[in-house]
């Protein structure tokens, strides 16, 4: 805006004059239409009767006039360094990694176009450049900020899988991480798309869980659980490794259903398949009959089809439920928790009886003994037991029996106590071992000393004790919370009251029960590597990857 404009006020009545603040005369602004409005005639008024104040005005317009060396200066290149440069720069390498595109977009012409709009002095680096300069940079600044959000963490639940490109030989070892803050946030992250050659075997892929842990500077004993497939070479690399793991849930549904004969997906098709040729015949008179005709010409009966297939209704009643758990298991927010109450359900749903189940009975026996046998353990493991009790929302109200509840309240117990560092003992009243006395006593009340401090510890144990058990008696006494609650947000709100079951529902409650994660960071890379990338390594798919997938954790929400 002019500097003139200081010493003018537009008019509220008639924009094409302007009052003088000095005079309050009313000065033209050059037509009665605003494209014709200009400031010739303020600055005549200004100079006709106001020879200081366009004094002043003059030498504010000669500053605001641009110098040469600054016109020059808009028209040159940036310097690749320059910050603006930067920042734009590391733009570009968001917007690859982000909407998956090639690393050869900045030698498109269109794109070219469009930065020159935006920017036009700046000079668009090479495709080499973003590839080994740019993207090795974004890749460690990402790096550190997701190390920072690791530090400090007690218990990391991680999900792990193997995947291979039909484009070009590259081959992935997948390692995603969640955890629980000490607000109960479920907080995720991808560590590491592996570049995983040769073949592989549980040794190779034991060593490469191993050597990512450790780039990761991630102790075993900070590995709640490892969620992974159920290849046999999956789960002797985890045996191998050292590492606690357990089978993808969604996986081992997958597999009863296919015990069963018949997957879902199969089913639906075929009734559907089934009723689009009933209802071609049905809306074509010419088509049915030539239907009969061709009946009665082999010697057959003329039969009316069926507009709905009783047996594939039937079947797809039995396989719904199954679908509906894969779909819970596989969420982003299913826990290890809801395993044993979704095959308690699983398991009662197909042991009943209906008159609807003429012709489905041997299929939904296989099912039954599908699900009994590839489940058989589910409520022995901790990992299951332990976090089913600790979820609000089930307890011990969804086990199999009250023997398998009351041996899940066990090791939950047994958990809390070494926990606290104490061995479990079911007489709270035994003393702790005593520590060895001095052999003389330096003065006659030393052993009172050591007497008293005896007494002391044995009261804070049997204390801790008794607050162990008090606290999940009362817990586990109280009626559960609705199965379309937050059982996070419940540990959250009640942290305060229950201690030591939050703490242990911290570690509990971070595991998956699937490794869904990782099948959803190879649909990714599909997009990364494809038949415009077929180029791009290992390590830069990696790269890409990594900062496709933790970028977010950085941004602002607003982007």
């Amino acid at each position: 805006m002019s500097a003139v404009w200081a010493h003018f006020k537009i008019r509220d009545d008639d924009s094409s004059k302007a009052d003088c603040k000095l005079c309050s005369a009313k000065v033209s602004r050059g037509g009665k239409e605003s494209t014709s409005f200009n400031t010739s005639n303020l600055i005549k008024h200004l100079k006709t009767h106001h020879s200081a104040e366009y004094a002043q005005f003059s030498k504010a317009k000669a500053t605001q006039q641009p110098t040469l060396t600054q016109v020059l200066q808009k028209r040159e290149k940036m310097s690749r360094d320059n910050p603006r440069a930067l920042k734009i720069t590391e733009g570009i390498a968001y917007f690859i990694a982000l909407d998956d595109q090639p690393l050869s977009v900045v030698e498109n012409t269109g794109f070219r176009h469009l930065l020159g709009i935006l920017e036009p002095r700046y000079e668009i680096p090479s495709r080499h450049y973003i590839t080994d300069a740019m993207l090795p940079k974004v890749f460690n600044d990402v790096k550190k900020h997701v190390s920072g959000l690791l530090r400090d963490v007690s218990a990391f639940s991680f999900t792990t899988d193997i995947w291979s490109s039909s484009v070009c030989p590259t081959s992935l070892l997948s390692l995603t991480v969640q955890w629980l803050d000490d607000d109960f946030t479920l907080r995720q992250a991808t560590l590491q798309a592996k570049p995983f050659r040769g073949s592989h075997t549980s040794q190779a892929i034991a060593n490469a869980l191993n050597g990512m842990l450790q780039t990761w500077c991630i102790p075993k004993t900070s590995v709640h659980v490892v969620l992974r497939d159920n290849a046999k070479n999956m789960i002797k690399g985890m045996n191998d490794a050292g590492l606690p793991s357990l089978p993808c849930a969604a996986h081992t549904l997958q597999l009863v259903v296919h015990e069963g004969l018949l997957s879902q997906k199969s089913v639906a098709d075929a009734l559907a398949i089934g009723r689009k040729i009933v209802g071609h015949f049905k809306h074509s008179p010419l088509a049915y009959s030539r239907l009969e005709d061709i009946q009665l010409e082999i010697g057959q009966p003329a039969k009316r089809l069926q507009q709905d297939w009783a047996l594939l209704e039937k079947m797809m009643t039995v396989l719904g439920p199954f679908e509906e758990l894969t779909r819970k298991v596989s969420s982003s927010d299913a826990m290890a928790a809801d395993v044993i109450p979704a095959v308690t359900v699983l398991q009662r749903f197909l042991s009943r009886e209906t008159d609807d189940d003429h012709g489905i009975k041997t299929m939904k026996g296989t099912l039954a003994a599908a699900v009994k046998r590839r489940f058989s353990d589910v409520e022995e493991q901790p990992i299951y037991s332990i976090a089913t009790l600790l979820d609000p929302r089930y307890k011990n109200r969804f086990f199999s029996n009250t023997d398998t509840a009351a041996n899940a309240k066990e090791m939950l117990m047994r958990e809390l106590l070494s926990s606290s560092g104490e061995e479990e003992d079911h007489d709270l009243h035994e003393p702790p071992a005593r520590k060895p006395r001095r052999d003389q006593a330096s003065s006659s009340l030393d052993s009172i000393f050591d007497e008293i401090a005896d007494e002391q510890a044995l009261v804070l144990l049997n204390r801790a004790q008794v607050g162990s058990t008090a606290q999940l008696e009362t817990y586990l006494g109280e009626t559960t919370i609705s199965r379309e609650d937050k059982p996070l947000q419940y540990w959250a709100v009640n942290k305060m009251r229950f201690p030591t079951l939050a703490k242990m529902a911290s570690r509990y409650l971070s595991a998956p029960c699937s490794s869904v994660d990782s099948e959803r960071l190879f649909s990714s890379v599909s997009h990364i590597v494809n038949e415009s990338r077929n180029r791009i390594t290992a390590d830069h798919a990696e790269m890409i990857l990594f900062i496709e997938k933790n970028l977010p954790l950085i941004l602002p929400k607003s982007t």
